[in-house]
């Protein structure tokens, strides 16, 4: 069981119901509860009803949040052929050779990496290195791609990617606690949004079990699901 500190627990009493709450007063209560010295992150947490173990139930994609999440995001482009159209879209490395070998060596200091078809072959027998830092390019998240420029741009924007863990529960972030409470509101919605559509039709019973969000160290604080149900039934 995990033992939490005096600031947490007192934080958990500063919890106003133990019912799920809209998502725009879940986002006002989380961002009172974030009281750290640095800003912090604010992050989602999604159940869901699926089995992983099938293949057609592995929810995995992209969501371009309409706010971004805050961050600066680090991004690396393998290519053999669009170094120029990389580095103008904003990259912060680019190349081929030299990266396959730092990666070979451990590195791994980046956000995102971004490749063309043509490395994969390459970049594909590093997976030991990169899968699991979730850092190995692939076409349903659009990191593989022939457009570069456009990956790297939208990367840089806020689009974040994201998977259904092993328990069937997705991770994210979608903000920061110094975001406008309808900022973060957007951004919640956008992403809940994203998972609804996502929804395999495999998928039996309940899809969308539980929704909590929480600062970087602050309690969680659930979210009341049923209109996100509403509109997607």
């Amino acid at each position: 069981m995990a033992h939490h500190g005096k600031r947490y627990v007192n934080l958990k009493k500063k919890i106003t119901s133990d019912k799920p709450l809209q998502i725009g007063d879940a986002v006002k209560q989380v961002k009172q509860l974030a009281s750290a010295k640095f800003d912090e992150s604010i992050d989602i947490a999604i159940n869901l009803g699926i089995d992983p173990r099938k293949a057609d139930q592995a929810i995995r994609g992209t969501v371009a949040l309409p706010h971004g999440i805050g961050k600066t995001v680090h991004v690396t482009v393998v290519t053999k052929n669009q170094e120029t159209a990389a580095r103008e879209a904003g990259a912060d490395e680019v190349g081929f050779e030299t990266i396959i070998e730092k990666i070979k060596g451990g590195w791994t200091a980046t956000d995102v990496i971004v490749a063309t078809p043509e490395v994969m072959g390459e970049l594909g027998k590093l997976g030991r290195v990169l899968g699991p830092r979730g850092l190995m390019p692939n076409p349903k998240a659009g990191t593989v791609t022939q457009d570069v420029a456009t990956a790297v741009k939208e990367v840089k924007a806020g689009k974040i990617e994201f998977r259904a863990d092993k328990q069937g529960n997705v991770h994210s972030t979608v903000g920061k606690a110094s975001f406008d409470a309808n900022k973060l509101t957007d951004n919640i919605n956008m992403f809940i949004n994203t998972i609804m559509r996502a929804k395999p039709a495999s998928a039996k019973g309940h899809y969308l079990k539980g929704v909590v969000i929480s600062s970087t160290m602050g309690p969680s604080v659930r979210i009341d699901t049923t209109e996100a149900i509403k509109a997607h039934a």
